[in-house]
């Protein structure tokens, strides 16, 4: 196919049929099509959109680019569970090991975290000797005996995203919904599980900035999950403060800890009492959301999430011994507290700005290739809305060095205020229902 017709015809509006779609990603994957020549059509894209058809097509073709792995061997309905990302995200770290408690075997894989979002694989690499990295026959022999693996994304998976995802950075094409979606769902449905219960979070710190944009994309990748005969469910959440407490690697993991010992704090329980009964009854464990989350509670209370969670770093070479010595942890060389400089209450302006603290301290990346410190970032004493005495302790900062520490300190402050009135605070959970 002349690929500068396809360009022309998404250019004017036109829909781009199976056979364009599949031409286009077989012949970039191949190296035949130049970047300057993608860049064109990602652009039009952009412009112009893709309707369910095309943007299910897009999907299947990079899906298909690639390896797609195998999970029949393993017994049981697989689930998955995907976060658009946010600050202060740790619920996958808490969710899955409770959802393979319950039975519901989970076999997981995640990505690194890119500016102001945390990555789920950088916050396990926290943990002394964990290794992400897993042969495909490992990672289905793991799930086969602890019921729960968690890896980062093999090589062979998706290759035409990678190149797609690399070019949007540089194209300013990377927030358009159709190659969102498409991204997102050709990794999930190319890692093999049976269901996704999908997180999509909106507000000042995630990608998506509006409840509205959230539900679209919520929709569409719900609609080419259930075209490719998977069982399909999505959350929305609000990311307009950061979720719990802890921002940071090794600190969002210690966090996820103390909620598998029954210790969550009120907003990530919030998150998990959604999340979880979905992954449960995805998984046929339960037939309601109350049924399934007493199971989970039991799970939890039991000693018997945590256990699985222990037995999964275990298994990947970590030190199962950090969920009950946090200071095996990387330790950062300098505490400093942030204090209110006056009464009030406090209102998070910038939830986004809170993330890039932890950038600020060397905990987060600009590029996927950049090595991050896992020992940096921010436990928020304070939480939006709640009030503050003067003198009070809002935030403590965890540093490499003072420098930083100064730095990190006046970026959240630039990201919060001490308000007379309180602020109103927005509803966390939205369920996207059929």
């Amino acid at each position: 196919m002349n690929f500068i017709n396809t360009i022309e015809k998404k250019r004017d509006k036109e829909r781009l049929s199976k056979e364009e779609i599949r031409d286009f990603i077989n012949r970039y994957v191949a190296g035949e099509i130049p970047d300057y020549q993608v860049s064109a059509l990602l652009m039009a894209i952009y412009l112009n959109g893709c309707d369910d058809e095309e943007t299910y097509e897009l999907t299947m073709a990079m899906a298909e680019s690639g390896d797609i792995m195998d999970l029949s061997g393993i017994p049981g309905i697989k689930v998955d569970k995907h976060s658009t990302g946010g600050v202060g995200d740790k619920v996958t770290l808490i969710a899955a090991p409770v959802a393979a408690a319950c039975g519901v075997p989970t076999a997981k894989m995640s990505g690194r975290g890119l500016g102001f979002t945390g990555g789920t694989i950088d916050k396990l690499e926290s943990i002394p000797g964990f290794s992400v990295s897993l042969e495909e026959d490992e990672f289905i022999s793991q799930v086969k005996k602890t019921g729960y693996a968690l890896i980062g994304q093999t090589k062979d998976l998706t290759p035409a995203d990678k190149l797609l995802y690399a070019l949007r950075d540089v194209t300013g094409t990377v927030g358009c919904i159709p190659l969102i979606a498409s991204s997102i769902m050709s990794k999930k449905i190319a890692a093999g599980s049976d269901a996704i219960v999908l997180e999509v979070t909106h507000g000042t710190g995630a990608f998506m900035k509006d409840e509205r944009s959230a539900c679209e994309l919520a929709r569409i990748m719900i609609d080419i999950g259930r075209r490719a005969g998977l069982y399909m469910r999505a959350v929305i959440t609000d990311m307009n403060e950061p979720l719990g407490h802890a921002i940071g690697n090794s600190l969002e993991v210690i966090e996820a800890i103390e909620a598998l010992k029954g210790n969550a704090v009120p907003d990530v329980l919030e998150v998990m009492e959604v999340i979880i009964p979905e992954m449960i009854m995805a998984g046929g464990k339960a037939g309601s959301k109350e049924e399934a989350w007493k199971l989970a509670v039991d799970q939890v209370s039991s000693g018997r999430a945590l256990e699985v969670f222990k037995k999964m770093i275990e298994a990947q070479h970590g030190n199962p011994c950090v969920a009950d010595d946090y200071s095996l942890f990387p330790q950062a060389a300098v505490k400093t507290e942030v204090y209110a400089e006056r009464n009030g209450y406090l209102s998070v302006k910038d939830c986004a700005g809170i993330g890039e603290c932890v950038k600020v301290l060397g905990g987060g990346r600009i590029t996927k290739e950049q090595m991050i410190d896992l020992s940096v970032g921010l436990d928020m004493k304070v939480k939006n809305g709640e009030r503050v005495s003067k003198g009070d302790c809002l935030c403590e900062i965890y540093s490499r060095n003072n420098n930083e520490a100064e730095a990190a300190r006046k970026q959240y402050l630039n990201s919060v205020e001490i308000t007379d009135e309180e602020p109103v605070k927005n509803r966390l959970i939205y369920t996207l229902d059929d």
